[in-house]
């Protein structure tokens, strides 16, 4: 090798050297000068030629016939390597940004997927949680076997109520509606069962249930777990009972519409409900025709 001063690498299929031969042919120039012929080769000039194109600009070795190079770039061009360091600069920039593109790219398909994942997650949560707890009802054996052709229930109706509203449901509800209607009720601080989660509970009491009776109030509408057995009632009819109305509305007392939840107020206004009027007179047909609603 220290002898070595031309070496003819013509009419090859080099397209660029790699580190290795790089640093050899370096180590052989810096003894003596060194001569090394590179033509008709079919280099490249891409982001993997980048450190043999700018060996090039560096050098010691004297490149013969170097005014004939040329390289091609990945789009097909070709370009005579008259000013190598002009087509490093500019290829280096263009090789920079690449990766910063592809950070870009990644980063906006994950946040566009993220966003469509979130959209169509919030939309169908309710669904979701339903599909989730009655799943795990049955796996647990706490949802018995319904016979919904028949329309048998172990219950004739869930009271979804809020605690503040608990005097009107115990002294009102279950008098005039189990004790003298002879239905059986469903009420969470009686039915549901012991240790078992509440979420469970509320839709295993809605599915047992032939109708679930919302006493809307003030109070319902500040409730989480409320607004749960109201929106567990409504997947209920939608996917269980193949879109029958199982939801009976009873306003306790009067409540603008602006206070009501969008879902709440578009069932409302393709539903009929039932206001409480609380007078002798009023309180027997709002009775007669609670009954006619859970027993229907």
């Amino acid at each position: 090798m220290k002898n070595l001063s031309l070496i003819d690498l013509s009419r090859n299929r080099i397209q660029f050297f790699g580190s290795v031969a790089i640093d050899q042919l370096e180590l052989v120039a810096s003894d003596h000068m060194l001569s090394l012929n590179l033509s008709e080769n079919p280099f490249i000039c891409s982001c993997a030629s980048l450190k043999f194109l700018k060996w090039m600009t560096e050098t010691k070795v004297v490149l013969l016939n170097r005014e004939n190079y040329s390289c091609k770039y990945e789009n097909g061009t070709k370009t005579l390597l008259l000013n190598v360091n002009n087509i490093y600069k500019k290829l280096k920039k263009d090789c920079s940004s690449y990766p910063v593109i592809i950070i870009g790219i990644t980063g906006a398909i994950f946040v566009s997927v993220s966003i469509v994942c979130f959209g169509l997650f919030y939309r169908y949560r309710w669904k979701l949680r339903y599909i989730y707890y009655m799943t795990k009802n049955r796996f647990r054996g706490y949802v018995p076997v319904i016979d919904h052709a028949n329309k048998t229930y172990l219950y004739d109706a869930f009271i979804s109520y809020a605690e503040q509203d608990c005097g009107f449901v115990h002294n009102d509800v279950i008098k005039n509606l189990e004790k003298e209607g002879s239905l059986k009720l469903c009420l969470h601080k009686r039915d549901f069962l012991p240790g078992n989660e509440i979420a469970a509970n509320i839709t295993s009491a809605i599915h047992n249930s032939r109708k679930t009776v919302v006493i809307l109030s003030p109070h319902y509408l500040a409730s989480n777990w409320c607004r749960f057995e109201f929106n567990m009632a409504k997947m209920e009819s939608m996917y269980t009972r193949e879109n029958e109305n199982i939801l009976f509305m009873v306003f306790l007392t009067n409540i603008p519409p602006r206070e009501l939840p969008l879902m709440m107020m578009e069932f409302i206004d393709s539903n009929s409900y039932i206001e409480y009027p609380d007078d002798e007179f009023g309180n027997v047909v709002f009775w007669q025709k609670m009954l006619e609603a859970v027993s229907a």
